[in-house]
């Protein structure tokens, strides 16, 4: 190994100390020169002036401040920014604007905020954003190009969708005015918005601001208007139309098995569904729907139709009463339904005369079989034949006598009266019972006072 000569180390050592001594002595040089202190941002480089500045070269302190600054340099490099698009800014030195060297707490900004255009940044004021107090954007604290640009990052308190229509406010509304919004168009949608729907508010709809995964079924909106009580299922849209809900357009004589006539064409749809539409299906007998209304408790049967029908229920009732055990003759015929039926059971109706015809001449005495003498064609004509229908034969005086005299007693459960003379003429009896009871012996029924001669 060769060994470096004595006049090589010697220049090599006089050298160093040269350097050495220039750095030394810029460096006090500095020192002496030192304008003042930096701002409190700056302070951590009060001794590290080559942090700014180059020796000898103005023009590279500008590029020393940008490699500090990189959001600054980076908006000029991206062509951004106020200090890309600001002409008093562009293509100038950054000490031109920002000198320091003057304090701790000297502003090196020197923003004026009256005089700020902000037309030289990427957000230009328009709208009520022109009249916007700085500070409502702005933060204390905050950098004014740390400021947001878009709507949400501003109006998130007060942006009335939650976030679920997303962050592009702008495409339904302006600057200029926060409301009304732009019309939306309801077409590009699943659902475009017809007839009444076209006028209706948007919440009404989206409650709580839900845009997404609404459904579109009427149901998914009116389930708090459906009357029907969610029993007639879901496809509103079968009977009602968005135009005129109250109208409804549904054919029962095609759609069903069930044409509706005379009085069931104005029923009320709940009438008769009661239940829900698809699960209960309804039986289309008369007594499925009007059993509560069968004033005969159902003793007549549910063949309603045998005598009632759909135009009223009440009047043309047809019905033969010859079929009955009951057939109607005589004056009967021409009675009201009221007078022998006095409920609507109609079965209940006895069919004896005493029953409706309340026993006012002879109070009972003859029992409750009128039709052993009266007929219904006529009260008054009455036909009764005691030798064939009893066992005591009308002679003489007994002829003429007026039935009451005989049978005397009133409301009898079964008719009777004696058959021998003493059981009706006792009082009659002159002899006082002298000659016995059989009084036939002597008397007859010709004449009492008549005696026979033997």
């Amino acid at each position: 190994m060769k060994l470096p000569s004595i006049a090589a180390l010697t220049i090599g050592i006089g050298l160093s100390l040269t350097l050495t001594h220039i750095g030394h002595a810029q460096n006090i040089l500095e020192k002496l020169v030192n304008p003042g202190p930096l701002i409190e941002g700056h302070k951590k480089f009060e001794k590290s002036c080559t942090k700014c500045h180059k020796p000898f070269s103005k023009k590279a302190q500008s590029s020393l401040c940008l490699d500090c600054h990189k959001k600054v340099a980076g908006d000029i490099k991206d062509q951004r920014g106020f200090h890309f698009f600001s002409p008093s800014v562009k293509n100038q030195n950054c000490k031109h604007c920002h000198t320091d060297h003057k304090g701790r707490v000297f502003d090196i900004v020197k923003l004026d905020p009256e005089t700020f255009n902000h037309d030289f940044t990427d957000f230009h004021l328009k709208g009520v954003h022109k009249t916007a107090r700085c500070s409502s954007c702005h933060l204390d604290g905050k950098k004014f190009r740390d400021a947001p640009s878009n709507c949400v990052s501003c109006h998130k308190k007060i942006e009335p969708h939650f976030g679920r229509l997303g962050e592009k406010c702008a495409d339904c509304h302006s600057e200029t005015a926060w409301r009304p919004a732009k019309k939306f168009d309801h077409d590009k949608t699943k659902f475009p918005l017809k007839d009444a729907h076209i006028k209706v508010a948007c919440k009404s709809c989206h409650r709580g601001e839900k845009y997404k995964d609404i459904g579109t079924q009427c149901m998914s909106c009116h389930d708090i208007q459906d009357v029907h009580r969610g029993n007639f299922g879901l496809k509103c849209d079968s009977c009602h139309a968005p135009g005129k809900w109250k109208t409804i357009s549904f054919d029962h004589g095609r759609e069903t098995k069930f044409p509706l006539n005379g009085a069931h064409k104005k029923a009320k749809c709940k009438s008769c569904h009661t239940g829900d539409l698809y699960k209960d299906k309804l039986k289309t007998t008369c007594i499925s729907c009007h059993k509560k209304d069968d004033k005969h408790s159902g003793q007549l049967g549910v063949r309603c139709e045998s005598c009632h029908n759909e135009s009223d229920w009440k009047r043309d009732v047809l019905f033969d009463h010859d079929l009955t055990r009951f057939p109607l003759l005589g004056r009967h015929a021409r009675a009201k339904c009221k007078a022998c039926h006095a409920t609507p059971a109609f079965k209940d109706a006895p069919t004896n005369c005493a029953s409706c015809h309340k026993d006012k001449h002879h109070q009972g005495r003859l029992g409750a079989r009128c039709e052993s003498c009266h007929n219904a064609v006529d009260w008054l004509q009455w036909t009764f034949d005691h030798a064939r229908q009893t066992d005591f034969v009308l002679t003489g005086a007994h002829i003429s006598t007026h039935c009451h005299a005989c049978h005397a007693r009133q409301n009898v459960e079964k008719v009777s009266a004696p058959t021998n003379c003493n059981g009706c003429h006792s009082a009659d009896d002159v002899h006082r019972g002298g000659f016995g009871r059989n009084c036939e012996r002597c008397h007859s029924t010709t004449s009492f006072k008549q005696m026979i001669r033997r």
